[in-house]
């Protein structure tokens, strides 16, 4: 059984609003393994994007304990935590996130700038994934010119940049037609199958559950049985 690439142990989450502690997440519990796609599923306000922030170590947990590919996330210590996501995680953000002032291209490689990789090691790359997930007809346009799907797929291309073990993608497949929903899916399916990345995919699309290894489903802040 291939090894853990994300753990989640007993994770809960509290905000503070007002003078009242608000639990979004209570005692959270779950493993994605290298190779495995996974669905998220949940209403509205289950706790879906907290936990995946806390996954993707843009949130810490107010307690219990977040694992990425080996190394545990120290709650007390939030300052490693963009070291952590660039190092190990790619994510694909539901509002896209791009820089407006900057092409398609120039996107995905700034992703890259950030892991190391620059120069025409990087314009080759970006040029690459854009192509995987074919744009490469748009990699000069800004994300002003692109179509809502357009910018997802950028976004997509952006997170894989610099090979992450760990994609995680909050409703990928939103913002994009049929066709091109079906493409992207199958190149996640194969993320998995072929370089044995590990996805974790929230979302409300069926059609996700069609290449997925596991559904998982979360409600009022509490993984499902």
């Amino acid at each position: 059984m291939a090894a853990a690439a994300l753990e989640a142990r007993d994770v809960v989450k509290t905000f503070q609003e007002g003078r009242e502690p608000v639990a979004v997440l209570h005692g959270v519990s779950l493993e994605l393994r290298a190779g495995e796609v996974a669905v998220l599923e949940g209403p509205s306000g289950s706790g879906k994007t907290t936990l995946l922030s806390i996954l993707g170590c843009i949130l810490t947990p107010t307690s219990g304990s977040v694992i990425v590919d080996g190394l545990e996330i120290d709650p007390r210590r939030p300052g490693r935590l963009p070291a952590v996501r660039k190092r190990s995680i790619g994510f694909v953000f539901q509002q896209f996130n791009l820089f407006p002032a900057l092409t398609a291209l120039e996107n995905v490689e700034y992703a890259l700038n950030i892991k190391g990789i620059t120069g025409g090691a990087a314009h080759a790359q970006a040029a690459a994934l854009l192509e995987r997930v074919g744009l490469a007809e748009r990699a000069r346009f800004l994300p002003r010119d692109l179509s809502g799907g357009q910018k997802q797929r950028v976004a997509i291309a952006r997170a894989l940049a610099g090979t992450p073990p760990i994609l995680l993608a909050d409703e990928p497949t939103a913002n994009l037609d049929s066709q091109i929903g079906t493409q992207i899916l199958q190149l996640f399916r194969e993320l998995a199958t072929r370089e044995g990345r590990a996805l974790l995919i929230v979302t409300h699309d069926p059609k996700v559950r069609d290449i997925a290894d596991r559904v998982l489903r979360i409600r009022d802040g509490r993984i499902a049985a």
